[in-house]
């Protein structure tokens, strides 16, 4: 027996030797190898602008606290937007190219990317680009070109936006699921489909309000670049005047019909490169780390602090993809007591999500207005508790292709009594006390409950449109009569005084310094995210420390995961939302 017991502690002792020195070896190799060297600049050099990687703004700094280890990341796109700005005093580059690019960014993202180019133009560089299709979204990136290629057995989409809902009362009533509402305002779309089968006039009213607001955005910064009147630019879409890539350059919406070899043949040419040889390509993400890891820092000790808040607000500690409240509670108490940043611009991206969550952040952000100003630059999305967050700051800026307001509440119940009785299950409780039961989904909602549930909703709809009113200086009445849970595009949110000043994030900055008088500064990102080993590892690929996120997204891709997400997003609320009132689908 003791042989047997040396036996087996051996091989327990190989096998715990072998697990720290492949892991020691592992963690070696990812900290001194994992970071790979500095793809180096050549002369004469073109940047190739691929976004189809990029989907937030921040890419998230990352604190493993067990390994006391910090990691930063560089591809988002504020990373993208800063590389460019750099490449226009670059003499090294000379060009940029946009070649087939398939982005996942929103509208208000492409916005500022688009302006980051018209800016990089100025310096007499080109800016070429190149598709085999072109979708309405990255036309309207491709649009700010000098020169805009189109394959000739491609296509062009040019047609205007268009918004699709799904309806599920008849669904619910023939299946017997059903999903109990409690919502104040009649905007509340999101709660819409489970009560009718049809659109309401309110909710057709506001989209279509909304899906013009963006598209004359969207026309007036092509009609800039290519000399196309608005007008003019309107009845293509109408008459679809532009479907095939001769017509598309018939109406100057392109310059050349060629095949791609062509393309990189007049790039050659700007060059001065032989058409046997091969032009030196760097790409944005590659240039946008050398520029994080190269670039010189003002030597000025003021800072100006960016806290970017992406995705749906939730507790806990949140991701580069979602709000979490300890992050962001953190992220707001560490720069209101660091002495160099003299400001704050909070950056949010958000549909909004649980409205407790929200209020918490809102107390954070009014007890930081206290010691120094908050600034709040809006992205694609800043609506609902995105707003709730915002609604409190100094200044809003917002871009006139921006979604927000949404100020509304709202609360689903999923019930499955029609189900379980068609299919013969049933349910009894017992309970000490008259409310003890709470809610169930295998009975139908009592009215003593749907009472209680539609209070909390009513009263967070009243203290999030006191928020409002007390930060934007408005009456109760001002601010009810254009909350009820609809949504405006910047454009209108300025006209109806929920935002100040339409502009991005660098005009949100350039205004945070003039209002402590300061000219240089330095900006300081915001959250760091606290994490642990599992998930450093994970990030590295090692196969049994990835996420099950991880493993889905690899099986299912990338388009049928974010059908999941969402489904698991609507699962994962609980309390009442103060969330976007619908799925903003423009095609």
């Amino acid at each position: 027996m003791r042989f047997l017991g040396n036996v087996l502690a051996t091989i327990v002792g190989l096998f715990v030797f072998c697990m720290i020195f492949f892991f020691g070896i592992f963690f070696i190799a990812a900290i001194f190898g994992g970071s790979s060297e500095n793809v180096a600049v050549q002369s004469d050099s073109v940047i190739e602008l691929d976004l189809s990687k990029i989907s937030t703004d921040y890419a998230g700094k990352f604190n493993y606290k067990e390994i006391d280890y910090f990691d930063a990341k560089h591809d988002g796109l504020s990373d993208v937007i800063k590389a460019i700005k750099a490449a226009k005093e670059d003499d090294d580059i000379k060009g940029i190219s946009i070649l087939n690019d398939n982005s996942n960014l929103g509208m208000s993202q492409i916005k500022a990317v688009r302006a980051a180019l018209e800016d990089f133009k100025k310096s007499g560089k080109f800016v070429f680009a190149y598709a085999n299709f072109f979708t309405q979204k990255e036309y309207y990136l491709n649009s700010v070109a000098n020169t805009i290629y189109l394959n000739p057995i491609g296509e062009m989409e040019f047609k205007g936006l268009s918004s699709e809902l799904l309806f599920f009362k008849d669904f619910q009533d023939k299946y017997g699921i059903k999903m109990e509402v409690i919502r104040h305002g009649k905007y509340k779309s999101a709660v819409e489909p489970f009560l009718e089968n049809k659109m309401s006039d309110a909710n057709r009213e506001q989209i279509t309000a909304l899906l013009n607001s963006l598209w004359n955005s969207m026309l007036g910064d092509i009609s800039k670049s290519r000399l196309i009147s608005t007008t003019k630019l309107n009845q293509i879409a109408d008459q679809l005047a532009a479907r095939t890539p001769e017509m598309a350059k018939m109406q100057g919406l392109v310059d050349k019909v060629v095949y791609e070899d062509v393309y990189h043949n007049d790039i050659r040419k700007i060059l001065s490169v032989d058409a046997d040889d091969d032009y030196h390509k760097i790409s944005i993400l590659d240039y946008a780390m050398n520029v994080a890891s190269t670039a010189s820092e003002s030597s000025s000790k003021n800072k100006i602090a960016i806290i970017y808040a992406q995705g749906d607000i939730g507790s806990g500690e949140g991701d580069v993809n979602s709000v979490g409240e300890g992050s962001m509670r953190r992220s707001l108490q560490d720069a209101r007591k660091d002495k160099k940043i003299k400001a704050i611009v909070l950056r949010i991206d958000s549909p909004g999500g649980n409205a407790l969550t929200s209020d918490l952040i809102w107390r954070e952000i009014e007890l930081t207005k206290r010691v120094k100003p908050v600034i709040v630059s809006m992205g694609n999305l800043a609506a609902s508790g995105g707003y709730y967050i915002a609604c409190n700051a100094n200044t809003i800026f917002a871009e006139d292709n921006t979604i927000t307001g949404s100020i509304g509440v709202f609360g689903l119940l999923p019930n499955f009594t029609g189900l379980t009785t068609k299919m013969g299950i049933y349910s009894e409780q017992v309970s000490t006390n008259a409310n003890a039961s709470d809610y169930s989904i295998f009975k139908p909602l009592s009215e003593n409950y749907k009472f209680i549930a539609q209070e909390g909703v009513e009263k967070i709809y009243t203290t999030f449109v006191s928020r409002v009113a007390a930060g934007r200086k408005m009456t109760f009445e001002q601010v009810d009569a254009i909350a009820q849970g609809r949504v405006w595009s910047g454009t209108e949110a300025l006209k109806v005084g929920l935002v100040d000043k339409i502009g991005g994030l660098d005009a949100a900055l350039e205004y945070a310094a003039s209002l402590v008088h300061i000219n240089e500064y330095k900006t300081q990102n915001f959250p760091i995210y606290e994490k642990d080993f599992a998930d450093y590892l994970g990030s590295l690929g090692v196969p049994f420390m990835k996420t099950k996120e991880s493993f889905i997204k690899e099986e299912v891709g990338e388009e049928n995961y974010k059908v999941i997400e969402q489904i698991r997003r609507i699962q994962s609320k609980k309390g009442v939302q103060a969330s976007l009132p619908f799925e903003i689908n423009i095609h």
